[in-house]
């Protein structure tokens, strides 16, 4: 518990000025992640014997995650051009060269070529275009301010679920995917997400940059929302890790596991944030 605080108290250090920041200092950032993440779910998939293309991968979700930054780098372009006029095509042409190289591998005699593909694929779609809500949701109006409200409730879940699971859990969620997840945790990660998101939208809607933006009953529905559907991340993740028979996917974060430890959960709650912000706040 001493180490995963002090590395989380390490990663606040560095991640909350990126977030105000904002522009290439969280680019830096997201872009660390997920292509960490992109390098982690190759071995992954190594580790039964599965070759997705590790150049395609991580380089792919490194050229998707830029061409989604690009508004921030250029805020005097609209964000749909941007969206529309680079990312799209980056990514259809990542999946045609990936195609591609699997071709050739199947006629050199890679039998599982087919399934490399779309090992490949998966990673591009999940970790590269899934994996850029996070730098979407940085790069809506006040996007600083949204995160913060964002985030948290998955940090507030996290702890919620954990502390009352680890203390009081006796039903097991999903014991084949994760062992130690109860239904006790589960339910108190989502009412800690509620808290969490009626406080900070509270905090920043009254005093922050979001002024009269959010309502604290906003701020609960997204918690909801979030706490409910955000562990999916997690589980998804822990498949990957129970296929290939590992228990972290590295070792990189004291305490913490891996890259994609980290985003597991953010992957599904920038979606989640970032629609619910666009469509029923903005």
């Amino acid at each position: 518990m001493r180490r995963r605080t002090i590395t989380a108290l390490a990663l606040a250090v560095v991640g909350l000025p990126a977030i105000l920041f904002g522009g290439i200092f969280y680019f830096l950032l997201m872009g660390t992640f997920l292509v960490g993440s992109a390098w982690e779910y190759v071995r992954l998939f190594r580790a039964v014997k599965y070759e997705p293309q590790e150049i395609i991968t991580v380089g792919g979700v490194f050229l998707i995650a830029l061409t989604r930054a690009l508004p921030a780098f250029f805020p005097q372009v609209s964000l749909p051009a941007f969206f529309l006029g680079a990312s799209l095509p980056t990514f259809a042409i990542l999946i045609l060269l990936a195609l591609a190289y699997h071709v050739i591998a199947f006629e050199r005699g890679r039998d599982q070529a087919a399934l490399d593909f779309s090992a490949t694929v998966g990673g591009l779609v999940y970790l590269g275009w899934i994996g850029a809500y996070l730098l979407d949701l940085r790069n809506l109006p006040d996007g600083g301010w949204w995160l913060m409200v964002v985030l948290p409730c998955v940090w507030f879940a996290d702890t919620g679920g954990y502390s009352i699971g680890s203390a009081y859990g006796k039903h097991k969620m999903a014991p084949r995917l994760s062992p130690k997840k109860s239904w006790e945790g589960y339910i108190a990660g989502i009412a800690s997400a509620v808290y969490g998101g009626a406080f900070f939208a509270y905090a920043f809607g009254t005093w922050g940059g979001l002024a009269g933006q959010i309502t604290p009953w906003q701020g609960a529905l997204l918690g909801l929302v979030i706490g409910v559907l955000a562990p999916l991340g997690d589980f998804g993740e822990s498949m990957f890790k129970r296929q290939s028979g590992t228990k972290d996917s590295s070792n990189v974060f004291p305490g913490h596991g891996g890259f994609f430890d980290r985003i597991d959960s953010w992957l599904w709650s920038a979606v989640i944030g970032y629609y619910f912000i666009l469509w029923f706040i903005l």
